[in-house]
């Protein structure tokens, strides 16, 4: 009977410890990924704050070494309606155009115009190694709204901190 007891403790107890992400030899794992995930979500929001800064200072250097130097993308999907606008004045238009980072690193650097790309609507999901934002945004051009939509990153976290690898978005210019 004792034997059949300790056995059902201890299938509970293993049951309690799979349900709460821990294994019996790992008792602390949840509390320090916890914490981890927490610096490490606030460690993307400085990249996204430093993307941000970057592009209100027309600094395209700093903007291009938050990119993954490696293979980073950069993807513009037009909505629906800007791509009916843009097929109309250019029969041979295509929907989605992958950039570079390094082009708008370049435009950010030799723009005259006030920049100000505004996010809102944010969610971040890390797992300490990778992780993705999503957010919809607005670019000011001279206060000016001239796009809009949303957009979603892919960041790693490389030897030399998070680096974004992908950024994908919907665009409908203003046009």
């Amino acid at each position: 009977m004792k034997r059949r007891i300790g056995k059902l403790f201890l299938v509970l107890l293993s049951s309690t410890l799979v349900v709460r992400g821990q294994s019996p030899q790992s008792p602390q794992m949840v509390p320090a990924a916890t914490s981890n995930i927490v610096s490490d979500t606030t460690d993307v929001q400085h990249v996204l704050d430093a993307y941000h800064a970057a592009v209100l200072a027309h600094d395209g250097a700093r903007l291009a070494s938050l990119f993954l130097p490696q293979g980073s993308t950069w993807i513009n999907v037009l909505s629906e309606e800007a791509y009916a606008r843009v097929k109309a004045k250019s029969p041979s238009a295509t929907r989605v155009r992958v950039g570079s980072y390094t082009d708008f690193a370049k435009l950010v650097s030799s723009s005259k115009a006030s920049l100000d790309p505004t996010h809102t609507n944010m969610t971040i999901h890390t797992d300490g190694t990778v992780a993705s934002v999503y957010f919809d945004f607005i670019f000011l051009v001279d206060g000016k709204e001239t796009n809009r939509g949303s957009e979603t990153w892919v960041l790693v976290k490389s030897d030399g901190g998070w680096r974004i690898a992908d950024i994908t978005y919907s665009s409908n210019p203003r046009l």
